[in-house]
């Protein structure tokens, strides 16, 4: 199994002035101990339950800018883009310019957003529900076409008149697609007929398996192997350090399930630390599972 190392609670020592510091060192030490995927958040206020507008949030994809430069081999991402803060155009121009600076390392979550103080504080549009989906979708398609040879779109959400991307990404067919959220109707049908991967949260084995059921079924209606869709987890209810063999147990039961992905942030009082031990002390082990 791999892991993914996703940066969502950024009130880490030191305040402002070292958040830079500490960013780049959890991306070194991450990359260098061989971790696949470093991932932020993509919101523009921090999220309620970590503190709310409060607490720090940095914008996503210029952090993901930064930390290219900072990194050699590690995917870089957010966890996952929401479909209403960029248009679908530039969306594609923003992460096609990751992936050729980074040297084809980007990848791109996509999800329906739903955090509505945000847009609302900062004058952002918040569509409902059904309208999201539709933007969800389109966006999907867009970025597809404009990886693999663009021309003209017209949705009904977005038209473009001449989706050209000069230079295309360097990952050939383009970023890897993650498409994040658990909805069985809109969101995993969505995942089984445009992404590369699901990204579900690690409710429990039973949950994860209910939900991978539905994907199967989705693909089975849209004609496709299932088996090519990978499937990924965010979140775990114990933390790795605290105890390791159990933890590690539980992710043997994920992968058993078929999961081969699975995120953990740092420890916020010492997310540079944490990202070495874990590195040094589960990720060999973690490697091990599914292998």
């Amino acid at each position: 199994m791999e892991l993914g190392v996703h940066c969502a609670n950024l009130t880490w020592p030191g305040g402002t002035e070292a958040l830079g510091t500490t960013l780049a060192g959890v991306a070194r030490a991450a990359d260098e101990g061989g971790v696949t995927t470093l991932t932020l958040m993509d919101h523009y206020f921090q999220m309620e339950n970590l503190g709310g507008p409060a607490e720090p949030m940095l914008e996503g994809y210029t952090s993901l800018g930064f930390l290219a430069g900072q990194t050699t081999r590690i995917e870089l991402g957010l966890l996952v883009t929401g479909v209403t803060y960029r248009h679908p155009g530039l969306l594609a121009k923003i992460v096609t310019t990751l992936d050729v600076l980074s040297q084809g390392r980007a990848m791109l979550g996509l999800g329906a957003a739903w955090y509505e103080r945000e847009h609302r504080g900062l004058g952002v549009p918040y569509p409902p529900t059904k309208e999201r989906f539709e933007r969800l979708e389109e966006t999907l398609q867009i970025v597809r076409q404009a990886w693999s040879g663009g021309g003209a779109y017209d949705g009904t959400h977005y038209r473009l008149e001449e989706l050209t991307l000069v230079p295309q990404p360097l990952r050939p067919g383009g970023p890897r697609i993650v498409v994040g959220g658990t909805g069985e109707r809109k969101t995993l049908r969505l995942v089984a007929q445009y992404a590369d991967a699901c990204n579900l949260f690690a409710t429990g084995t039973d949950e994860v398996a209910h939900k991978l059921d539905v994907l199967r079924g989705h693909c089975d209606d849209v004609g496709r192997d299932y088996d090519e869709v990978g499937k990924t987890i965010v979140g775990t209810l114990n933390r790795p350090l605290d105890d390791v063999d159990a933890w590690l147990a539980t992710m043997q039961t994920y992968a058993d399930l078929g999961i081969t992905q699975v995120w953990v942030g740092p420890d916020p009082t010492d997310p540079v630390g944490w990202t070495e031990q874990m590195c040094g002390t589960v990720l060999p082990r973690l490697a091990e599972i599914g292998a």
